[in-house]
C-alpha cells in the first residue's frame, strides 16, 4: 500500500460483497474506512447479490476499466415456471405456468445460449436512456424500447436440477456486460414455462475468485493490494529504469515482444509496481494511461 499526504491510499481491494447493500453503499462503507473520495469498483453488482467486487482507492480508480471489461464468473439459481417484472426475485409476479422439462431438455437449452448472442437490458438496470438510467423509469412504471446489446457466454454449466422445487444452479462465465438475469429469463421461454432469478454470487472478477475476496466487515489496510492489482489480467511487461522515464513523459517504447498481438492492452511494470498501460500499435507500444508521478 502507498499512501499519499492529504490524497489517501492507492491500491486495489477485493471485496466480498453482502447481500443487502448497493455496490455504491460498498464503495461509501470503504470511503469512510480509509477516509479518501478517490474510491471506484469494477462492475456494479445488484443488491441482493453477493461475491466478489473489486475495488480501487486513489491513482487505482484510473485503471479499474480494464478489470470492468474482462469476463466474470456467476453462480444463480433459476427458478422455473415463475416470471417477474424484474426478472428476479425481488420482483412482482407477471406469470406462473406449470413446469413439464427434464434435466436434459434443461442442458440442451443451455447450450443453445451459450456463445455470442445479443441481450436487451432490463427496465431495472443501470443503462441510461435519454440522460437517465432506466431503473429510474421503471420505478415510474415507464416501459421504453431498448436496443440489443452483443455479449458472449463462455461458459454455461447445470450444476444441480430439481424438479420439486422446479429449480436449477447455473455456473456462467460471461464478458462483461451481461445480465445474468436476463440470460435466466430467456433460459425460461425457450422452455416454454418461464424462469426468474432467485440468488446470484459472482464468483470471479478481474482475475479474482471468491476465495481471494474478503468479508466488508473484515476490510482493513491488511488487505490493500498494489495497483498492479487492478490490471492483473493484461499481458505484464517489465521495464527497466531508463523505460520508466521514458514512460512518465507518456513516450512511445519499441514493441519488446512479438506476443503482443495488435491492439493488445499491456500493463508495464518496474520492479513490480504497475507504471502504465499500453497498446500496440504497428511495431511500437503507445500510452494509453500512465500514473501519475507525485512531485519530488
Amino acid at each position: 500500500m502507498s499512501r499519499t499526504r492529504d490524497k489517501g491510499p492507492d491500491g486495489v481491494l477485493v471485496v466480498d460483497k453482502p447481500p443487502g447493500m448497493t455496490s455504491h453503499d460498498v464503495v461509501d462503507a470503504i470511503r469512510k474506512r480509509f477516509r479518501t473520495r478517490r474510491v471506484g469498483h469494477a462492475g456494479t453488482l445488484d443488491p441482493d447479490a453477493t461475491g466478489v467486487l473489486l475495488l480501487g482507492l486513489g491513482k487505482a480508480t484510473r485503471f479499474l476499466s480494464y478489470a470492468q471489461a474482462s469476463p466474470k464468473s456467476y453462480r444463480t439459481t433459476a427458478v422455473f415456471g415463475v416470471t417477474t417484472t424484474t426478472q428476479d426475485a425481488s420482483g412482482e409476479v407477471v406469470d406462473q405456468r406449470p413446469v413439464d422439462i427434464s434435466e436434459e431438455e434443461v442442458r440442451a437449452a443451455l447450450a443453445g445460449l451459450t456463445g455470442p448472442t445479443e441481450q436487451v437490458p432490463p427496465m431495472v438496470s443501470a443503462v441510461r436512456i435519454g440522460g437517465e438510467r432506466l431503473y429510474k423509469k421503471a420505478q415510474r412504471g415507464e416501459e421504453v424500447e431498448r436496443a440489443a446489446r452483443p455479449v458472449t457466454i463462455y461458459e454455461l454449466e447445470l450444476v444441480s436440477f430439481t424438479i420439486e422445487p422446479p429449480e436449477a444452479v447455473l455456473d456462467v462465465r460471461c464478458s462483461a456486460g451481461t445480465y445474468v438475469r436476463t440470460l435466466v429469463h430467456d433460459l425460461g421461454a425457450n422452455l416454454g414455462c418461464g424462469a426468474h432469478l432467485r440468488a446470484l454470487r459472482r464468483t470471479a472478477s478481474g482475475g479474482f475468485t471468491e476465495s481471494d475476496a474478503v468479508p466488508l466487515d473484515d476490510i482493513d489496510d491488511a488487505h490493500l493490494l498494489t495497483m498492479a492489482h487492478a490490471v492483473r489480467e493484461l499481458t505484464a511487461v517489465e521495464i527497466d529504469g531508463d523505460a520508466t522515464r521514458l514512460v512518465s513523459h507518456g513516450r512511445r517504447l519499441p514493441l519488446s515482444s512479438e506476443k503482443v498481438v495488435a491492439d493488445e492492452h499491456v500493463a508495464l511494470l518496474h520492479d513490480g509496481d504497475l507504471v502504465a498501460v499500453y497498446r500496440r500499435k504497428d511495431d511500437e507500444l503507445v500510452p494509453e494511461r500512465v500514473v501519475p508521478q507525485e512531485p519530488k
